[in-house]
This record gives C-alpha cells, structure tokens and sequence, in this order.
C-alpha cells in the first residue's frame, strides 16, 4: 500500500529504503554518466550512447505515475470545484475510477510512495505551526482529556462489535484482533479532516481546534497500535515495546521544545539576513522533512516528528513566512496520499461483496458518528457542538489501512474481512465532506447563533502592513482603543526595531498572493498599506479586488502625485508627508471600521516624522 511506510515497527529500515530508491532514481544518470566517460576513453562511445539512452528511458519510467498522478489531479480538482465539491473528494473518485480501469498500480512506485508521505508530513508540520507550547498547555484538557475520551468510546464500541460478531457468526475474531482493530477503527483521518477544518476556515473555532487537539491524541495513540502489532508479531511482551515508544515519544518533545526556545529564533534571524526567499524555502523544507525523517529513524512515525518540527516553530515570529513557503508544497503532495487512498479499494471485492461493503460503510460512519457525539456529550458539550464534532470525526483513518495491512494483525481473521473493513474506510473517507456537511447543518438549527463562533482576540479586524512610522501611529491608535491588529513587515531591520518597541508583528512578504491564507486576509476588515512601496500596491490590485472585494485598502502616500490613481483603483489613498496626514490616516482606518476613535494616542507620531514613512 501507498502508506506501509507509517509502520513504526519496520520504520527504521523503509525509511531508507524510501530514500535509498529516490536516490539512485535521482543519482543513477550522474553514476552513469561517469561510466559512459570511462567507456569513452575505452573507445566504446557506443555502448555510453546505448547506456545514455536507457538512462533517459529509466529516468521517464521513474517518474511517469507520479506526472500521470498530477495531470490527471488537476483535472479531477478543477471538476470538484466546478460540481462544487470539496477537491479531496475528487481525487478520491480519480484513484477509485483508475484502480476500477486496471491502472491500481499506478500508487506502487517509489516517487508516488515518497509523495504521498511527504504530504501527510507537510500536513501535520502545518498543522504544528498552530499549536505552540502555550497552546499545548491551554489545550491540554482535549488533547489527552476530550482525545482519550473519544478513543476509549468509539475505539470500545467498534471492539465490542468485533467480539459479538465473533459470538453471533462464528468468524473467529481472536480478542487480540477485536481490541486493536477495533481501536485502530475509532482513529479519524488526520489528512482529510484537518484539510475540511482548514478549508473552513474552522481552525480557531472551538469545533476546530477540539477536531485537532483530538487527532493529535489519535497520532500519539496510532504510534502505540503500530508498536503493540509489531510485539505480537513478534510474540514478544507489549508492555516493553509500549514503554520504550512512550519515552521516544517524550523524548522527542523534549527535543522540539529545546528547539524552540533556544535554535528557532537566531537560525531564521540569520536566515533574514541574507534576504533569500530561496534560503527560506529551503529551511522550511528542511524543518518538516528532517524532523520527520528524525522521528522515523527513532522508531515514531515520521507524522508525530513533524508536527513536533512545526510546534518548534509556533511561537517564532517568522512562523508565517514558514507556512506560507510549505503551504505551496502541502496540497500539491496531499493530493497524491487521497489518490492513493481511491487506488487502494480493491474493485474485485467491491463487485463481489458490494452490499455488505456498503452496509459496513454505513455502519462504521454511524457508529463512529454516534458514539463521537457520545463522547461530546460525556465531555459537556452542548448538543449541537457535539454532533458537528462527531460528523466530523465520523470516518476511518489512514492508520487503520495501515495496521489492517500488517501481516501480524491481518493474518489473525479471514483475508475477506480486512478486505471488507479496508474497503468501508476508504468510502468513509470519500464521503467524509457530504458527512461533515450534514453534522454542520444539523447542528446549525439546533444551536443559538452562528455555528462556528470564534474565539475572541483571533480575528483582529485590521492589517497593517509595513511598520513605518505611519504604521506604527496607526497600531498605537488601535491599541489605545482596545482595537486589534496584526502587523507583517518584510523588511527585517525594520521587523526587528518594531519587535524590540513592543509591537504585535510578524516578519512575512504580503506581496506574495500565497501568504494572504496564513494572514487569513478573507477575515480581516481592512488593510493599511503603509510600506511606502506603491508599486507592488498597484500589480496586486487585480487581484485583491477578485480574490477580497469586501476589504477596505487605505495605502499611505508620500506626496500627493499619485492620490488619483489609487482612488480610481478603489484604494483610499492619504498623503501622510502633508499637515495633520498622521492624523488623517489614523481617521480614515476607523471610518472604514466604522468606530469612533477616542483621544489621546500614546506614543504619537508627530507629523514631522511621517516623512520617514518610504524609510
């Protein structure tokens, strides 16, 4: 399967398999190249141009399912946004249509294998990025309180149905497979639900960040599931293998959070200073792939190191230009694990047993659905949260497919049954979208007020863009009025100077259309453009109008030669170097708030200094 190398047992030794593949596919042509040099001086030019053309045949072959992949997900996304459907959705239908027309073994190569993983890890390092150890703490309740609550309820029952059926059927379901299996049932996929949460916009709300807390939980609990298969395989005791990752696990932490406080700061300070979005990029890529590889390599899954590398990034002022650079790579992956999920369903068991595989479908996601809502309630959620929690969660797990494709635990039931039980949880998780919808749904007419509630102070209604000294004015003024802000500068002297005053800011580039996601820019109000740079201003204008035609733009002028033109293009533009212009864009951000601006403002700009503000 697409995702074996999740298994923590064999870990240590796939992972450089995975590796080794990827690099002599990469390094082969270079190895042999070299070979052809040394024939040329033997005289045999050709036997090097048959060598080189075989290179060139290897290389396409190498790399043909993954391009095949890609062109083929384009499609199947764009015709999910058309029927305006979620696009996991579409990528599932495409690997189901292509492993149906006999092309399943498209997912079997390494690249498509090495792919796929890297986008469940890119997702989770994303999903890190948002869970500092301050957030850690404050959510500590879910993630080992709420999350061992909902696995203990959903992962009881699916095991407690395994055992009756062995009673009623006579299947001969040892009670070692019903508690695992069943467990590894009540797991929730981590990729699709935090891929709907985030398309949603459900990242802060308490639905949001209670589904994520819960995963995590469920990430951490997978891990011991892999370890306790691998000991029964062996036939060795559980108790060690269990205690062993437990102080991985720990370990690892512990190691993010030395990370963190003492290497994330003064490495991306370094990294600014040589003013590359290359070096960026780079270490970004390197934070999320190295932590994984490590965790990995330690016996942890390669998902746990990840989101371990992204939380030692949280609290980092840089966090945002981080995530913007991954955020461009995350989906592109991601799409290859949901196509290998459709590949994955076998058609011949689906043509054969397709009733009871529907009915197994159905069941699992009403037992999951109700017994997370079970869990909810248990845990004093009101009613309607807790059936749009539960929806949620409602689906099987990318683990599950991986522990029900271990020989130790498979072999332990007939080959039909896990056929059967792989089969549902990949149509759980093609559904998962339609499912979610209808918990949102139900749970919006029975709640009071609007179903995703946010929590207070995570949607500060304005950006502020550049902290010159008309920026800096304009945060004082909001702050005195106990209105919020968030401030990005790209300039990283001028980050630094406004970081060391106290200000609310992140170091990020929103001339990159790809950063205006992680500012969440669809919430925000307004935005002052107060870098002194309208050229950038006047490129972005197209598509700020289509992509955020509800935001008020006030942009900071020095001089009053180009006010026309950025009034024509529906900006309100003030020319700060003219008398009273500090104060006159200040004013202009509150009337396009819509807010009545108190005096005094603390540590005011006097109008003299606004000529500064193209500094």
């Amino acid at each position: 399967m697409a995702f074996a190398v999740l298994d923590s047992q064999h870990n240590a030794m796939r992972q450089p398999q995975v590796s080794s593949l990827l690099s002599y596919a990469l390094l082969r042509p270079i190895l042999r190249r070299s070979a052809g040099q040394l024939a040329i001086r033997n005289g045999t030019q050709a036997d090097m141009a048959g060598e080189a053309l075989h290179d060139g045949h290897s290389v396409v072959a190498t790399i043909q399912p993954a391009i095949t992949l890609l062109g083929l997900g384009i499609g199947a996304a764009v015709l999910a946004r058309i029927a305006r459907l979620n696009p996991i959705v579409g990528y599932l239908g495409l690997g189901l249509g292509l492993s149906i027309l006999g092309y399943g073994d498209l997912s079997d190569g390494p690249i498509v294998i090495a792919m796929a993983e890297v986008g469940i890890m890119f997702l989770l390092f994303n999903l890190g990025l948002h869970f500092s150890l301050g957030r850690i703490r404050a959510e500590a309740g879910n993630i080992f309180g709420f999350g061992s609550l909902q696995m203990l309820v959903a992962g009881g029952a699916f095991a407690g149905l395994f055992v009756l059926l062995d009673m009623a059927t006579g299947l001969e379901i040892p009670l070692e497979f019903a508690i695992i299996a069943g467990l590894a049932m009540g797991l929730s996929s981590t990729a699709v639900v935090i891929g709907l949460v985030k398309e949603r916009g459900q990242d802060d709300c308490p639905v949001g960040r209670a589904a994520q807390s819960i995963l995590i939980f469920q990430d951490i609990a997978a891990i011991l599931l892999l370890v306790a298969v691998g000991a029964l395989g062996s036939g060795g005791s559980m108790a060690p293998a269990l205690g062993m990752a437990g102080v991985k696990a720990l370990a690892a932490f512990g190691i993010a959070v030395l990370f963190a406080r003492y290497l994330t700061e003064p490495l991306f300070r370094a990294i600014a200073r040589v003013g590359s979005s290359e070096v960026y990029t780079a270490t970004a890529l390197f934070i999320a792939l190295a932590a994984g590889w490590a965790a990995g390599m330690a016996g942890l899954s390669l998902t746990l190191g990840a989101f371990l590398g992204g939380m030692a990034v949280a609290d980092s002022r840089y966090r945002i230009m981080v995530q913007t650079e991954i955020d461009a790579f995350r989906g592109l992956f991601l799409s290859f694990f949901f196509i290998s999920v459709g590949l994955s369903i076998d058609p011949a068991v689906l043509a054969s047993d397709w009733l009871i595989i529907l009915g197994a479908s159905a069941g699992l996601i009403a037992i999951k659905c109700a017994m997370n809502v079970l869990a909810g309630l248990a845990n004093r959620w009101s009613v309607p949260g807790s059936i749009q929690l539960g929806f949620l969660l409602g689906q099987g797990s990318e683990f599950a497919l991986v522990l029900l494709a271990l020989p130790a635990l498979a072999g332990l039931v007939e080959p039909r049954l896990v056929s059967i039980l792989v089969t549902a949880i990949a149509i759980s998780l093609a559904v998962t979208p339609l499912v979610s919808n209808w918990g949102r749904t139900l749970a919006g007419k029975l709640r009071q007020g609007p179903p995703d509630q946010k929590l207070a102070g995570d949607d500060a209604p304005v950006v502020i863009i550049g902290l010159a000294p008309a920026g800096r004015a304009v945060a004082d003024a909001l702050t005195y009025n106990e209105i919020g802000y968030l401030a990005v500068e790209s300039d990283t002297e001028r980050f630094e100077r406004s970081l060391a005053d106290g200000y609310h800011v992140h170091q990020a580039n929103p001339g990159d259309p790809r950063s205006w996601d992680a500012l969440g820019m669809e919430r925000r109000k307004v935005v002052l453009v107060a870098t002194g740079n309208v050229a950038i201003s006047r490129e972005l204008t197209p598509l700020v109008q289509e992509r955020l035609p509800g935001i008020a733009r006030v942009i900071a002028l020095s001089g009053a030669d180009a006010m026309d033109e950025f009034a024509t293009l529906g900006m309100m533009p003030v020319d700060v170097t003219a008398q009273g212009g500090i104060d006159q864009i200040i004013n202009a951000v509150f009337s396009a708030l819509d807010e009545e601006r108190r005096y005094p403002i603390p540590n005011r700009v006097d109008d003299d200094e606004a000529t500064l503000v193209a500094a």
